[in-house]
């Protein structure tokens, strides 16, 4: 057999692994954003709306700053168990095609190159410490006036938060996002 086919399917198998060890520690990254909301509601009523809203997703206030209007919340962002079992089995998925290749290459050190997919659940337990973490939201609520044809008051929110969250507050409340 041509030593060709066997190195460069290694070669490329090995880069596959590369990423897919990325892909499992980027799973954990955070992912904070900065979004300016434009609502139709007043600051006083949206204010309280926003709070019922992250009192259901288990955040609490932790810090009022009334010279700038910024109110801080805080929750737990709990793991994903499907997430954790998914980065497992692509682990394990790699890892095999990995070492498949490996034995190809080295015959006799296959069956310690097929042992190596017991380290697959690695991945899911690396998930699981590192993303269940507090997380904080930062929300700023500004009222601005358009004096166009009929005066209106909207409110400007400026929140500051993880883009899994960000997304939820949009698409529940309605909001629009400010140009």
């Amino acid at each position: 057999m041509n030593t060709i086919v066997p190195s460069s399917t290694f070669l490329l198998t090995l880069l596959l692994a590369v990423g897919l060890f990325f892909f499992i520690k980027a799973s954990v990254k955070d992912r904070i954003q900065q979004v300016k909301l434009i609502s139709e509601q007043p600051e006083d009523s949206l204010l309280t709306q926003l709070k019922q809203y992250f009192d259901q997703r288990a955040y609490q206030v932790t810090a009022i700053d009334a010279a700038t209007n910024q109110v801080t919340f805080q929750g737990f962002v709990r793991p994903s168990w499907f997430l954790a079992i998914f980065l497992s089995v692509l682990a394990a998925c790699g890892i095999l095609c990995l070492s498949l290749v490996l034995s190809f290459l080295y015959p006799s050190l296959t069956n310690a190159f097929l042992a190596l997919v017991l380290l697959a659940p690695v991945a899911g337990i690396f998930y699981w410490q590192k993303a269940g973490r507090p997380e904080q939201v930062f929300l700023k609520v500004e009222t601005i006036s358009s004096v166009e044809v009929q005066p209106e008051t909207k409110s400007l929110i400026t929140v500051t938060a993880h883009r899994d969250e960000l997304a939820a507050l949009q698409q529940t409340l309605n909001l629009k996002a400010s140009e």
